[in-house]
C-alpha cells in the first residue's frame, strides 16, 4: 500500500482541481493543492443542513447513558452530534467512542475526547466492523451518529452479531442551487483537468448540476473518487478515463491520489 504521507514526484503546478466538498470543509483540502502548485475551484455539491426533526437525536441525548459503544460515520456526524450533546450534558464514563474514519477521530480529538475504536488501515463500513472491538457486540447497546439515510451495512452487521443498534441522525445533506456559469467557463477554457468528489450522492449531485453542456465535459475529466462504488458509478455514467481511487477520504490522500495520476501522466 502506499504510504500516503510520502510525496511522489509529480507537481500539480497549474493543474485546475475541482473541489466539490461541502463549503465549510473544502479550505484545507484547496490549500493543500495550492501547496502542490494546483489552481482549487470550489464548487460544493452537497449542503450540510440540520435535521428536518431533531426530537429523535434530542431523545437519545437524554439516553446516552444506556449505550456501550457510539459510532460517529463522518466529521459532519461528529460536529453535529457533539455541538447538541455537549450543550446539554457531559459524555458518560463509560460510552465508547468509534469512528469510520480518521477524519471523524480528528473531530473528536479536537474536542479533547479519546477515540476508542478505530480502522488502522481503509476507513469505511467494511474496515471498522473488522475491528476486534465490534465482533463480540452481543447484548451492546449502540449508537450510530449519521446523517438522514445512507448505507445500511454497519447496522445490518452489528445487529446479526447480537448488538442492540439505534441510529440517531443528526444532519440533513441538500443539493445546493448554485450558478454554474463560471464553472462552464473554466472547462471551456481548459482550466480543469480533474475533479474530486468524495460520495456517490456528490458525484450524482454534480451530474445533475452542470446541466447537459457541463455533463459532457465532466465525462471528459479526470475524476478521483474515495471508494470502488464510486468509480463504478463513475463508469456507470460515461466518464471517459477510469476513475483514480484515494486510498482514503482524508485531504492528504485525496492530494496524493492527484499526485499519482499527475505522476503516470509524466512518465
Amino acid at each position: 500500500m502506499t504510504d500516503t504521507n510520502k510525496p511522489l514526484q509529480g507537481s500539480l503546478k497549474d493543474i485546475g482541481v475541482l473541489v466539490t466538498r461541502p463549503a465549510h470543509q473544502s479550505e484545507r483540502l484547496c490549500g493543500l493543492i495550492e501547496a502542490e502548485g494546483g489552481r482549487p475551484v470550489c464548487f460544493p455539491v452537497l449542503e450540510i443542513l440540520d435535521p428536518q426533526d431533531s426530537s429523535p437525536f434530542l431523545a437519545i441525548i437524554e439516553r446516552l447513558d444506556q449505550f456501550d459503544i457510539a459510532i460517529f460515520i463522518s466529521a459532519n456526524a461528529v460536529t453535529k452530534a457533539m455541538n447538541g450533546i455537549l450543550a446539554r450534558r457531559s459524555l458518560p464514563a463509560h460510552l465508547k467512542l468509534a469512528t469510520v474514519g480518521k477524519g471523524s477521530a480528528r473531530e473528536l480529538e479536537r474536542l479533547g475526547l479519546h477515540v476508542d475504536i478505530c480502522p488502522a488501515g481503509k476507513f469505511d463500513s467494511e474496515a471498522l466492523l473488522e475491528v476486534p472491538d465490534l465482533q463480540d457486540v452481543a447484548g451492546k447497546r449502540i449508537v450510530i451518529f449519521r446523517g438522514e439515510g445512507g448505507r445500511e451495512l454497519l447496522a445490518d452487521t452489528l445487529k446479526d452479531r447480537g448488538a442492540l443498534v439505534e441510529y440517531a441522525e443528526v444532519y440533513r445533506r441538500a443539493q445546493p442551487q448554485s450558478d454554474i456559469s463560471d464553472l462552464l467557463r473554466r472547462w471551456a477554457r481548459g482550466e480543469i483537468a480533474v475533479v474530486i468528489v468524495t460520495s456517490n450522492e456528490g458525484l450524482r449531485n454534480l451530474f445533475d448540476m452542470v446541466g447537459k453542456l457541463g455533463q459532457q465535459w465532466l465525462r471528459n475529466t479526470q475524476v478521483v473518487v474515495v471508494s470502488e462504488r464510486a468509480a463504478e458509478l463513475a463508469r456507470e455514467l460515461g466518464f471517459k478515463y477510469r476513475a483514480v481511487i484515494a486510498e482514503q477520504a482524508s485531504d492528504e490522500a485525496l492530494v496524493q491520489a492527484i499526485l499519482r495520476w499527475r505522476d503516470g501522466l509524466q512518465r
